[in-house]
């Protein structure tokens, strides 16, 4: 009987393990409050990695398609049950993180006889300022990070993050429109992805590289503005067409 709680924690490394060798190979994703909103990014080979949940929440994973497809329906549901015994404008990712997904997430990875979740994502709340934008990172073992505002990276490497959002801090202006902020996350994703250094700071209008625009002609560019001003009151933008040039 003494053995068992080493047995269980020997259990819980194995599976952290098998966890991230499986999303080892994941396409990082992208958050970063702009003055226009906020802005998700991720790239893929065919699944969806950006996603609308309620008026002003939104999500980008990596991870298992079918776990991604999971966690974004348990978001969905847990928003419009907040919005319908509470008010929509009651619905805030830090109820839905705290009492909902995170729960769940831990449960399903500690029950050793229960298969746990592939995915690492991201979740966004856009609010009246930059600064008081709600970013969250979420892992696949239910652990997670709030901020107010900046960047948030999501990616299968510590080190790819702390790389990624070290340098989007320094190169990515929050005036910048959409559309240029998406070509910057797109040059720190590929850095992410090749093993390549990132590029120094330029005055310049970014511009992708050739070699970086034939290799994204094969991929699913997928990017999406969290609107701060919107007329409507959902305020999930798709980015359409994704420039990659």
């Amino acid at each position: 009987m003494t053995e068992e709680p080493f047995r269980w924690l020997e259990a819980i490394a194995n599976r952290r393990d098998y966890v991230q060798q499986q999303i080892g190979t994941g396409s990082p994703v992208f958050a970063v409050s702009l003055e226009a909103g906020i802005l998700l990014l991720g790239v893929g080979s065919g699944q969806s990695k950006v996603f609308e949940i309620f008026d002003r929440q939104a999500m980008a994973a990596l991870g298992h398609p079918a776990d991604i497809e999971r966690v974004r329906q348990m978001l969905i549901d847990a928003a419009h049950l907040e919005a319908f015994t509470r008010a929509s404008a009651d619905v805030n990712v830090r109820r839905l993180v705290s009492f909902g997904l995170s729960p769940q997430l831990k449960q399903s990875f500690e029950q050793i006889f229960q298969a746990p979740f592939m995915i690492d994502l991201l979740l966004g709340e856009v609010a009246e300022h930059p600064s008081k934008d709600v970013l969250v990172k979420v892992n696949f073992d239910g652990g997670f990070k709030i901020q107010h505002g900046g960047v948030m990276v999501a990616a299968p490497k510590p080190e790819q993050v702390t790389l990624a959002t070290d340098w989007l801090k320094a190169n990515l202006d929050q005036k910048l429109k959409p559309e240029s902020a998406a070509l910057v996350l797109l040059l720190a994703w590929n850095s992410l992805t090749s093993g390549t250094p990132l590029p120094e700071k330029s005055e310049q209008p970014v511009k992708l590289p050739d070699a970086l625009v034939e290799q994204l002609s094969d991929k699913v560019v997928e990017a999406a503005v969290l609107e701060r001003k919107g007329s409507n009151v959902a305020r999930y933008v798709p980015l359409m067409p994704l420039l990659t040039g």
